[in-house]
């Protein structure tokens, strides 16, 4: 048996400073923390906003200034999403705490730079100035002065250099998406809820995704559509093997959870995949769903109901990146409605459904194949 072969020069420097380039450690823990950051910030000050403005609000005067505290929030919350971002990425990314700490100044700059592509950009200059932080960290006796220094300063420059560039690219992939969904919507609306519902499934952040790229109108409401479909899908799907706890923990929490099976057993996937080809092309072509909230609601599904409450959010509110789209703020009607909730929900577990128990008929699908860990 030959043994480990011992690492030298730069990589075993990289590993004592825990600098790895895995995907596992970029995309997996970049991405979801960059979600965690939109979260904390962009996607909670906006249900703050769309309550405070449409439901009620806590307004109060203190030491001379007029306060409406949930609109307030979400003005203070949004103005350090690319702070939040960043800091959730290199926490995500296992870096020490002056680096964490230094990335939040990167962030704020990577997301003016960038745009409205600021959410890529932060993601990508994040990482190096990670990378940049690593490379010094405790390793001279003034790492209060150089960890800080090295990262700031590295990652503002890097910002300024690409940050624009990457903000413009995302919202140019993006603007091509949303133009191709409103001149294909029958198409789009099944590739877009495809591709995005494969996406949530996998220990990638769709999320992060939906945010980066600014999708929102018909192209955000198929990414809606697509996610709801694989969370409720297997939730569904998975009924008779894991009852109402599995039930809850995937439809509301995420279909994450069926990774293990799927790598196992890849044909587990169909039902929830048939659920979004059919889910997107009914949202894009017969309901007309737009996702008009933020962008990184498109992502989210049922998780939460973070997804529904984006559309809804956008009806009442619409963001800046709808704003920018030409879209306004409406009355939403009875069809509205019933389409949230048979696009969130209803056609989902139908479809899903049908699909698993023909799949089990025909012995595809055993019993105990999609069962969860106790």
């Amino acid at each position: 048996m030959s043994e480990k072969k011992e690492l030298t020069g730069f990589r075993k420097y990289c590993a004592e400073q825990n600098i790895s380039f895995t995907t596992q450690r970029i995309l997996v823990d970049g991405l979801g923390g960059m979600a965690h950051g939109l979260f904390a910030s962009l996607l909670i000050g906006t249900i703050f906003q769309t309550v405070g403005v449409y439901l009620f609000d806590l307004n109060y005067a203190m030491w001379g200034q007029e306060f409406a505290l949930l609109v307030d929030s979400r003005n203070f919350a949004v103005a350090v999403q690319g702070a939040a971002m960043a800091g959730a990425i290199a926490y995500a990314m296992k870096s020490p705490p002056y680096v964490i700490y230094s990335c939040m100044t990167v962030g704020y700059a990577a997301n003016s730079l960038g745009g409205a592509g600021g959410p890529l950009a932060v993601f990508v200059v994040t990482i190096i100035a990670v990378f940049l932080g690593k490379l010094v960290s405790k390793r001279t006796p003034v790492d209060l002065l150089v960890t800080p220094t090295v990262t700031i300063l590295g990652g503002v420059l890097v910002a300024s250099l690409i940050a624009p560039p990457i903000g413009a690219f995302a919202s140019w992939l993006g603007n091509i998406i949303m133009w191709a969904t409103n001149q294909q919507p029958f198409l789009m609306g099944v590739l877009v809820a495809a591709i995005m519902g494969v996406v949530l499934t996998l220990p990638i952040s769709s999320a992060a995704i939906c945010a980066a790229l600014g999708l929102v109108g018909l192209a955000g409401g198929a990414a809606v559509a697509g996610c709801c479909a694989h969370m409720v899908g297997f939730a569904v799907a998975s009924y008779r093997e894991n009852k109402v706890g599995g039930l809850m923990a995937q439809g509301l929490g995420t279909s994450m959870l069926q990774v293990p099976n799927l790598i196992r057993k890849p044909v587990l996937w169909l039902p929830a995949i048939v659920a979004s080809v059919v889910n997107g092309p009914i949202a894009t072509c017969l309901f007309k769903m737009k996702m008009n909230g933020t962008a990184v609601s498109a992502g989210m599904g049922t998780c939460g109901f973070v997804g529904p409450i984006g559309v809804i959010t956008g009806w009442l509110s619409p963001s800046e990146g709808a704003v920018a789209q030409g879209e306004a703020a409406y009355a939403a009607g009875a069809m509205d409605w019933i389409g949230l909730l048979l696009i969130s929900i209803v056609i989902p577990a139908a479809v899903a459904w049908l699909t698993s128990e023909f799949m089990r008929k025909k012995g595809l699908i055993q019993e105990g194949d999609y069962k969860l860990p106790d």
